[in-house]
C-alpha cells in the first residue's frame, strides 16, 4: 500500500510546535499549524505498523491470549502536550522529539509475563531499531496510580524505507489488571469533564484511583503508590467509603447501559475485511459512530480523522480516535473507554468491597 512519505524537516515540524503552544493563535495560522502536524504526524503510520506486528508477534509467543493494538495520538492530546510544564519550567518540547505520536501496547494476562516480555524481548533483544528510552512504571508507579512498562525506539531501516529513521514509537506492555485501571480513568475523565489522567482531576476521584492502583498492585504482588495504606483492611477500607460517596459502580454502569444500544449497531459496521477503525463518541447524544477501513484505506482513515477532528476541534462533548486491530473483539478489549464498557473493572472493584467486609 502507499504509506504517506516523509517531506519536510525536523526543523519545520518544531517552528509548528512552537506555534501550537502560542496563546490566540489566529485561526489562519493555526490552521496551517494543523495541516502539517496532521502530516507529521501520518508519517508515523509505517513505523507504527512495523512495530504493531512485531509487538503481537513477541506477545503471542510470551502469552497466546495477549491482546495489541495501535493508534496515532489525538491532535489535542498533541498540543496539550507541547503546552505542559514540567517542574515548574516553561513548556519547552519540541513536536519532533515527542516521543508518543505513534503508540502500540500489548496487554498480557498478568504482571510476571508483562515483565517477561518487557525484559527478554525488548530490553535484552537484538532489535535494530534505536532505543531511545525506557520507563518502568511497576517498580516505580507514578504517584496518580499509573502503572506499565514502556519502551521508546526510533525507527531504523538500512534500506528501502530508511526515509522514516529516526521517526518514534513508543510500545507498553500492561497486565491486565493495569490495563483495567487505565481506561477507567479514561472512562472517567471523558464523562466527568475531567483530566485525571494529565494531574489534573478532582481530588476526590484522584485518590479513589490511586487508591485502587495500590489494590490491584498488592493483588499483583507489586509495589504500591507512595502515602497509601500499607495496611491492606485500611486500604480496602478507604476504597469502600470512596467508591460510596462518588457512586463509582452506578456511574460506570450507568454509561455502559446508556450506550448498549449503540454497540449493537457498531457490531454491524465491524464485519468483514476491516483492519482500521474511526471512533467518534457523542457524549452528549449517547452515540458512538465507528467508520471502518481495510488495509489498502489507511491513508483515507487518517485523512478522515484529521478531519473530524478539525470538526470537533474545542468541543469537549466529542472524542475521536483511529485504532487500529487485528480483530473486533481485540478492539473492544483494547479500547473499552470508547465502547464505555467498564464491566471488568466494576467486577474487580467488587472483589476489593468485598474484602473491606472481612
Amino acid at each position: 500500500m502507499g504509506w504517506e512519505k516523509k517531506g519536510f524537516e525536523k526543523i519545520d515540524v518544531n517552528k509548528v510546535g512552537n506555534i501550537l503552544r502560542k496563546p490566540d493563535i489566529p485561526e489562519e495560522e493555526f490552521n496551517k499549524a494543523i495541516e502539517i502536524l496532521n502530516k507529521w504526524r501520518a508519517i508515523h503510520s509505517y513505523p507504527l505498523h512495523i512495530f504493531q506486528m512485531t509487538l503481537e508477534n513477541a506477545s503471542k509467543k510470551f502469552n497466546k491470549g495477549s491482546l495489541t493494538a495501535q493508534r496515532l495520538k489525538r491532535s489535542n492530546s498533541i498540543i496539550n502536550k507541547l503546552n505542559r510544564s514540567y517542574a515548574g519550567r516553561s513548556p519547552s518540547m519540541n513536536l519532533s522529539q515527542m516521543q508518543d505520536i505513534a503508540g502500540c501496547r500489548a496487554i498480557v494476562s498478568n504482571v510476571k509475563i508483562a515483565r517477561k516480555l518487557y525484559n527478554d524481548y525488548y530490553l535484552k533483544g537484538n532489535l535494530k531499531h534505536r532505543k531511545v528510552g525506557k520507563k518502568d512504571y511497576v517498580s516505580e508507579p507514578k504517584q496518580d496510580g499509573y502503572r506499565s512498562l514502556h519502551v521508546i525506539y526510533e525507527f531504523k531501516s538500512d534500506k528501502g524505507k530508511n526515509e522514516y529513521n529516526g521517526l518514534r514509537v513508543e510500545v507498553q506492555i500492561r497486565s491486565k489488571l493495569q490495563h483495567l485501571w487505565s481506561t477507567a480513568v479514561e472512562t472517567v475523565d471523558f464523562f466527568t469533564r475531567q483530566a485525571i489522567k494529565f494531574n489534573e482531576g478532582r481530588l476526590d476521584w484522584t485518590d479513589f484511583f490511586r487508591l485502587v492502583s495500590s489494590a490491584f498492585a498488592i493483588l499483583e504482588k507489586s509495589p504500591i503508590i507512595i502515602n497509601t495504606p500499607l495496611d491492606k483492611k485500611k486500604l480496602y477500607n478507604e476504597i469502600k467509603k470512596k467508591e460510596k460517596d462518588l457512586s463509582v459502580i452506578k456511574r460506570m454502569a450507568g454509561w455502559t447501559s446508556a450506550m448498549r444500544f449503540f454497540n449493537e449497531e457498531v457490531k454491524k459496521k465491524m464485519k468483514g475485511k476491516a483492519k482500521f477503525f474511526l471512533l467518534d463518541l457523542d457524549i452528549l447524544g449517547e452515540r458512538l459512530r465507528v467508520e471502518s477501513y481495510t488495509e489498502q484505506q489507511k491513508e483515507e482513515a487518517i485523512k478522515d480523522y484529521s478531519e473530524l477532528e478539525k470538526r470537533h476541534q474545542g468541543r469537549i462533548d466529542y472524542d475521536v480516535v483511529l485504532v487500529g486491530a487485528e480483530t473486533t473483539k481485540d478492539l473492544k478489549k483494547a479500547y473499552p473507554n470508547y465502547f464505555v464498557d467498564t464491566r471488568d473493572f466494576i467486577f474487580e472493584l467488587k472483589k476489593i468491597l468485598r474484602k473491606a467486609n472481612i
